[in-house]
C-alpha cells in the first residue's frame, strides 16, 4: 500500500531520485544555476531572476519585479544579462513558462515565441510555454 507524503521535502527527494537516474544517461556536471538580483538602497529585493543552464538550454524558472520598479526597463535589462550569461555558457536556446495574467507580451517583445498553450490551467486560465533562440 502507498503511503501519502504531501510535503515539499518529499517532492525534493523525488526530484533528486530522478536526477540520479538521469545522471546514468547523460553528464549533468555542466548543469549550473543562474541567478541575478537587484536590491534597493535599503537592501530590499526588488528584482529576481532564477534558472539553470544545461547543454544548449537555459531554463528560465522565475523572473520577478517589485511593482515599484516596473516599466523602467529593469526587466528587459535583467533578462538580457541572463541571456548573455547563458550564451557565454554555451546555450543556444531559452525555455520558460508564463501564465495568462503574467508576462507573455513582455517575453514576445524580447523575441520569445509560444510553442504550446496549456488551456484550462489551473481551472480557466492558460499557461504558455515559450522559447527563444539566442
Amino acid at each position: 500500500m502507498f503511503t501519502p507524503v504531501h510535503t515539499y521535502e518529499f517532492a525534493e527527494l523525488a526530484k533528486q531520485k530522478i536526477a540520479e537516474f538521469n545522471a546514468l544517461h547523460w553528464d549533468a556536471s555542466k548543469r549550473q544555476q543562474l541567478g541575478l538580483k537587484l536590491e534597493n538602497e535599503k537592501g530590499e529585493l526588488v528584482a529576481a531572476l532564477a534558472g539553470r543552464t544545461f547543454g544548449h538550454w537555459f531554463y528560465l524558472e522565475s523572473l520577478w519585479l517589485d511593482q515599484s520598479i516596473r516599466g523602467q526597463g529593469i526587466g528587459s535589462s535583467i533578462l538580457a544579462e541572463a541571456e548573455q550569461i547563458a550564451k557565454a555558457r554555451g546555450c543556444s536556446f531559452v525555455i520558460l513558462d508564463t501564465l495568462d495574467f503574467q508576462a507573455r507580451p513582455f517575453y514576445e517583445r524580447h523575441g520569445y515565441q509560444v510553442q504550446w498553450t496549456q488551456t484550462n490551467y489551473p481551472l480557466t486560465g492558460c499557461k504558455y510555454f515559450m522559447t527563444k533562440q539566442l
